[in-house]
């Protein structure tokens, strides 16, 4: 079926299927990475996006693919606040990023112009007050992107914590080239439990195979092969952990302090899904104290207005200072003290020398950042189609949340067959 074939039906016989609407979303995909994308059967009526929080990478490739579905964008790299919503003045759909909180102020505002729908250049929404959403009729939707920058990342940084490699590069750029006092050790000789089995999670898992070591899940609803067992059982079997579960009410502090008590002696933590799944204090507290033996965390409580600026050098840039103001407001923390006592957490790991600490960082690879693009405006895209094709419905206001298990595996790539699970017994 071409692509022609496949909006007339979905206009004609009111795109009831998932499975049609799907298809969809997959021709537009592959036409895009084909560069050859037809704009008259996209249904829009909207000719402009506006986008915040746009680094200067990202702009370049909005401005490179926004022509091929004869739309405008619009762009900003300050975040969006209830000061700067009249830049989204008509605009129906408007693209965040997951820097800055979006507070249920802003999204008041945003309606007020006319706004009504937000994308997020993120997998999870949980920087975006979705009940206000809700209350003020703004649909939320997070990308898909590939999972596999992350999975890459995650697994880097398990072989650095497992090598103690930030300790060895420090002592080689002092010039110190004696061997470490702490022997490294092998994946294949561990156990590595993973939380949340979503596309992230399971991409992580696949790469685990090739190192020979067993591996442990837990999900809620398991989705992919793996030994599946409780979350207390993943804690005190495993000499690794990993988290690649959503952060929502029910998973912040997934890992407290009773949990992270339950923890292997020696044990290394990773994290690079949401920093608030683990209580920092917590978790700082068992590195000092040396029960745990290591840990690698690209995202931290505390994190907004720290990461993503240049606190080296004393001086920020003023989108850095921006962001910083915005998150405050967003959040209710309107003095910088505030900000501050948030990150202290942060600033006790950054001493402790067996904490490796990246700002963020694990999506950010060229095909990932071009999937975020991509899929943003084929999101915008898809939003008006529905908004003008009689007897479709849109999602309902303030979105799904987060949507690890609704969205393709392999970011803008057709998605894989499911395999049976096997569960432990």
């Amino acid at each position: 079926m071409c692509i022609r074939e496949i909006h007339m039906n979905l206009t004609h016989e009111g795109a009831g299927c998932l499975g049609r609407r799907r298809a969809y979303r997959r021709c537009i995909e592959n036409r895009i990475r084909a560069g050859n994308t037809p704009v008259a059967w996209l249904g829009g009526v909207a000719d402009t996006i506006f986008i915040y929080g746009c680094e200067r990478d990202e702009a370049a490739l909005f401005r490179r693919v926004a022509p091929r579905f004869s739309l405008t964008v619009r762009m900003s790299e300050t975040a969006v606040s209830v000061h700067n919503v009249d830049l989204a003045r008509g605009s129906r759909c408007v693209s965040v990023d997951h820097k800055s909180r979006v507070s249920a102020p802003a999204l008041r505002a945003l309606r007020d112009v006319g706004v009504e729908y937000l994308s997020t250049r993120s997998a999870g929404c949980n920087h975006i007050d979705l009940d206000a959403a809700h209350r003020v009729g703004i649909q939320v939707e997070p990308v898909a992107y590939s999972p596999d920058s992350v999975a890459d990342y995650t697994l880097m940084l398990m072989l650095m914590a497992a090598r103690d490699a930030r300790s060895i590069v420090t002592r080689a750029e002092s010039g110190d080239f004696r061997l470490n006092p702490v022997r490294g050790r092998e994946l294949r000789d561990m156990t590595v439990g993973v939380i949340g089995t979503g596309r992230i999670g399971s991409a992580v898992i696949d790469r685990l195979r090739g190192f020979g070591c067993r591996v442990l899940a837990h999900d809620r609803t398991p989705k992919t092969v793996a030994t599946y067992v409780g979350l207390d059982d993943l804690l005190m079997c495993s000499d690794l952990v990993t988290l690649h579960t959503p952060l929502t009410a029910q998973t912040h502090h997934l890992l407290d302090a009773a949990r992270i008590a339950r923890l292997k002696p020696g044990a290394i933590v990773v994290n690079t899904g949401r920093g608030g799944l683990i209580d920092t204090a917590a978790l700082a507290e068992a590195l000092a104290e040396g029960t745990l033996g290591a840990v690698a965390l690209d995202v931290v409580e505390g994190e907004e207005g720290i990461f993503y600026t240049d606190r080296a050098s004393g001086r920020a840039r003023a989108s850095d200072r921006d962001r910083a103001r915005a998150s405050d407001r967003a959040s209710g923390r309107a003095r910088a003290s505030d900000r501050d006592r948030a990150a202290a957490p942060l600033e006790r790991l950054r001493q402790l020398p067996n904490a490796l600490i990246t700002p963020h960082t694990a999506y950010y690879t060229t095909h990932a950042l071009r999937d975020v693009v991509q899929a943003t405006i084929v999101n915008c895209r898809e939003f008006e189609r529905r908004s003008h094709v009689p007897g479709e419905d849109r999602l309902p206001s303030g979105g799904p949340g987060p949507r690890e298990d609704r969205l393709p595996r392999g970011g803008l790539r057709p998605r894989e067959d499911r395999r049976p699970v096997r569960r432990s017994r």
